[in-house]
């Protein structure tokens, strides 16, 4: 068996405790069949294509844009505003709020590659980060696309569903899960249930450091493998 599954939306730039949930499963289902999440102006800002970021001191948004998505368009169908100039103002965001950063250099050799990178597909630019990030991190998780398995139900049955779909025994539920998915499902299919339960600790002196920040942040004040980070300083 595969053992311990996380399923998750395929985020832009997602925080570190993203990637410490890759970090602990031995798989990772992206959500891309399901509707893209709507919120926000229009309904179309969510973490799927904005994430927040160090900018003059604070933590402000930084977006991704995007073409029209209509309601119920799933996450794997949407696709990439290149009209408008981000990825070219992303960069210079970064340049001009962490060039002084220990590990910018290094942080921008994974990073400009990524965000400059001309997919249009919004699943596809995000999970081609992440991946890339990961293995920057040290991480040797298993991808699989929601897309490419045989699965059924909605909310925590459908969860249920995807962890038996690639041979799972437990699943690694985040930190935002309380009062929605019921947790008395995993037990009743024979599956554990594990939650993530991550607190993030300082990566960079305290006067500097923003909780809840994409990895990004980390990846310029930090940089180290994961399991390395984990140890402590």
């Amino acid at each position: 068996m595969t053992g311990l599954i996380a399923i998750h939306q395929p985020n832009f730039f997602p925080w570190l405790g993203y990637f410490e949930k890759i970090r602990r499963a031995d798989a990772l289902v992206f959500l891309d069949a399901v509707a893209y999440p709507r919120a926000g102006s229009g309904g179309m800002g969510s973490w799927c294509n904005r994430v927040r970021l160090a900018v003059q001191g604070e933590a402000r948004w930084v977006t991704c844009p995007l073409q029209h998505v209509s309601l119920g368009t799933p996450i794997g169908a949407v696709s990439i505003d290149d009209a408008q100039s981000w990825r070219a103002k992303l960069v210079r965001t970064l340049e001009a709020n962490y060039g002084k950063a220990p590990r910018f250099d290094a942080g921008m050799a994974v990073l400009k590659p990524l965000i400059l990178e001309s997919e249009s597909n919004l699943a596809s630019f995000n999970i081609r980060a992440i991946k890339a990030i990961a293995a920057h991190l040290g991480l040797s998780t298993r991808f699989v696309l929601q897309s490419t398995l045989q699965y059924s139900g909605k909310a925590t049955d459908l969860l249920v569903s995807l962890v038996k779909a690639v041979d799972g025994s437990a699943y690694l539920s985040g930190d935002g899960a309380a009062g929605y998915q019921r947790d008395e499902l995993f037990a009743e299919n024979g599956l554990g249930l594990v939650k993530l339960n991550f607190v993030q600790q300082a990566y960079c002196e305290p006067s500097r450091f923003i909780p809840g920040l994409s990895v990004i942040d980390y990846l310029m004040w930090d940089g180290r493998p994961l399991a390395e980070a984990a140890k402590g300083p």
